[in-house]
Parts: C-alpha cells; structure tokens; sequence
C-alpha cells in the first residue's frame, strides 16, 4: 500500500524521467501524452510509471513523453490534436468532450454519487462501458477500460464562504468548459465564467472571478488556494478522467503492443485512486495550515436548488433513457 511520503517520494522523479533506450535501436513508436494538471499530481505520476513499463516490455519499440500542465495546450486544442493525429494520448474529464460526446459528461451530473467506491461501480461497470462505447463510436477514439480520479468537487472563493444554496447566488466563479458544468452551476444559482486551466489562477488574483470549484488536489497542485481564502465543501460533482488514443494509432499498433498499453494503464488506474484517496485524507489539514479557511455546507439545500431549475429533467433528456437508466442503477432516482 502507498503512503503520502512515499508517494510524494515518486513525484520528484518525474522532472527528471527518461526512458533509457539502444543507442543501436530508435523506438518504433515514439508518442506524445497531453494532459491539464500538474506533474506532481497523481494522474501525471502514475501514467508515466505506466509508460516506462511499456517501454520497457515492448523492448523500447513504445515511447510515450508525458506533457503535463496543459502544455500542448488546453482540454479543447488536446482533443482536436488527438482527433487529426497530431497527438496520440490524452488524459481528459469526460465532461470535457461534450460537444462531440455528449454523453461523456455524465460523470459530472451534480450531486449524482453519494462516494467514491459508487462512483467506480458506476463507470467499472455498464455506465461506464456505455461512455466508453459512445466515444469510439462518435470519434474512433478508444477509451481505455478504467477511468482515473478526478476527485470530488468543492468551491474556493475570495469574498465569503459558501454554506447554503443562497450563498452560490450571483458570485463570480470560474467553470471549466462544459455545457454540462456551466449548467450546473448556473442551476445552483451561480454566475459561471469559462477559464483555460492556465488562466485561473491571475483571474482569480486579478478578481475577473471569485472563485472557483475544483477537487482539492488540483488547488493544492496548481496552487489556486494562495489566491483564495474560503474552501467550502459541497462535493458537488465528481469527475474522472479518461486515458484516450487516437483511432488510427492505436489501430498502428502491434497486437503485444496493445495489450501492455492497456494493462499498464488500467492497472495504473486502480494505484492512482488509491493516491487521490490518500493526498485527499491530508489535503484539507495542509490547506488549512496555508491559510484556506475551510467550512461544511448544507449539501441538501444546494441539491434542492438544483432539483427546482428541471436539471436532472433537461439532463436525463440530453442523455437519454439507457445511460440515465445506468445513471440511476448506482446514483438512485434522480428526477
């Protein structure tokens, strides 16, 4: 079993990773992986251990460079790159894809999981393999079969703590892209900007937005807490994020290729939940001691809210009878 220190151990190697390869022999394959968060996030880390496992079992035929922090630029540009060839992984929220999946977005449905071993039920499972097929069969893009934590989200803001519904009303928050996210918060009453990653933290600074929702690894990570003094939490949505290839390359590969991709990653899967689990467990504490001044909320006024605006009606129509029914198998009825 990981704990913290060693796991905060692994994240210092990542700066300084190289896949050692044959001065004789190039790699057949040579692979760029994009995703938004933090080298030291667990994602990040735990990905790029899977990538030198698969250099390593394919004889150095597979070489995957990780590009974290949005450094191929943002969830929308990564995506149109996996889709014309010019980048061959993602790691990406399914909420993200939206607009040419719509269904993707289901694992953010607000207040939809009661806990993170329902949540893996869910998308482990046939809701789960419902995402995964919708995006094969909208964009050729294959999903790979577990999907990675993204965590629960809570709200930090600059002006005042968030403890009831009405306290969401009219304040300044910045939303990740996402109709679905945007929906949600606006259904809670807020007033939702949409910010690359890379342009949260001067918003915030500058008061373009006053604050944010995102799990709290990722304002630890990213460091949005030092421009921030309230940390509220709602739990309101959770995300994940889906390990992706492009069609085509994938279909490039070697079978043996394939299958130590997808086995490296989705057991990669199972020890990042277990990172999240733990840097969760501390984060709050760590927060805190860094000035965020952290408050429960009443979660039931905030769904009511939410329940009033027709959300989960507009939201079972947006994805239909069988993924809402799939929904509803593990979230319990919702509208």
């Amino acid at each position: 079993m990981t704990t913290r220190k060693q796991f905060l151990g692994s994240t210092a190697a990542f700066a300084s990773i190289a896949f050692v390869r044959s001065p004789a022999l190039a790699a057949q394959f040579e692979w760029k992986y994009g995703n938004d968060l933090d080298a030291s996030h667990p994602l990040t880390v735990r990905a790029v251990e899977a990538f030198r496992k698969v250099y390593a079992e394919t004889n150095g035929g597979l070489s995957i460079k990780p590009f974290a922090n949005s450094a191929l630029g943002g969830d929308p540009a990564m995506i149109t790159q996996l889709r014309s060839g010019a980048l061959e992984m993602v790691g990406m929220p399914g909420a993200l894809m939206d607009t040419i999946v719509p269904v993707a977005a289901i694992e953010s449905t607000a207040y939809a999981f009661k806990d993170k071993p329902t949540v893996f039920k869910a998308f482990d499972g046939d809701l789960g393999t419902i995402v995964r097929n919708e995006i094969a069969s909208k964009t050729g893009i294959v999903a790979l079969d577990r999907v990675w934590d993204g965590g629960f989200r809570d709200f930090t803001t600059s002006t005042k703590p968030i403890r009831r519904a009405e306290d969401l009303a009219g304040l300044k928050v910045r939303s990740a892209p996402g109709k679905l996210r945007l929906d949600s918060l606006r259904s809670m009453g807020a007033s939702p900007t949409v910010l690359a990653t890379p342009e949260v933290y001067t918003a915030l600074q500058t008061h373009i937005v006053d604050g944010l929702e995102a799990p709290l690894v990722t304002i630890q990570s990213l460091r949005w807490f030092e421009v921030q003094k309230y940390a509220s939490l709602t739990h309101h949505m959770w995300n994940g994020y889906w390990i992706m290839i492009g069609g085509e390359k994938w279909k490039s590969l070697p079978p043996e290729y394939q299958a130590s991709l997808r086995k490296n990653l989705n057991d990669a899967a199972l020890l990042e939940r277990h990172d999240v689990d733990v840097l969760t467990r501390s984060v709050q504490d760590k927060l805190s001691r860094q000035g965020l001044k952290f408050n429960a909320c009443d979660r039931a006024s905030i769904k009511a809210t939410i329940t009033a605006s027709g959300y989960y009606k507009r939201w079972h129509t947006e994805f239909g009878d069988a993924a809402w029914s799939a929904l509803e198998k593990y979230a319990g009825k919702l509208d």
